[in-house]
């Protein structure tokens, strides 16, 4: 597994760098910490936020999801996700995973303020 590294924007702001995604990913979910991504492949992609603690309905059925848009001319298709609340998406291990339908092309960041 790959911990993704989490950025904080202070006060003369932040330019995330940005690293490929790969199987395995996780990142420590917190309500300030979001997922950016860049798609610069041709086909969308989807990626997942899993779930690891149940409901109150006891459900871990609440996986997050957003699709990346593929590429357009030069511009890399891009999109963000809410990685909290901690406790919905941290495992035992205080970090959530995230799979992808697909990761050629594809780089991501985390984010918090």
């Amino acid at each position: 597994m790959a911990l993704i590294a989490t950025q904080f924007v202070g006060d003369s702001g932040l330019t995330p760098t940005f690293a490929a995604a790969a199987s395995g990913d996780t990142v420590v979910p917190t309500d300030r910490t979001r997922l950016e991504f860049r798609n610069a492949s041709a086909s969308p992609i989807t990626v997942t936020l899993e779930c690891a603690t149940p409901c109150s309905y006891g459900s871990t059925a609440h996986d997050r999801q957003v699709t990346v848009p593929a590429i357009s001319g030069s511009i890399p298709g891009e999109a963000t996700m809410r990685t909290g609340p901690a406790t919905r998406f941290a495992g035992a291990n205080g970090q959530a995973a995230i799979t992808y339908s697909a990761t050629a092309n594809l780089t991501r960041a985390a984010v918090s303020d």
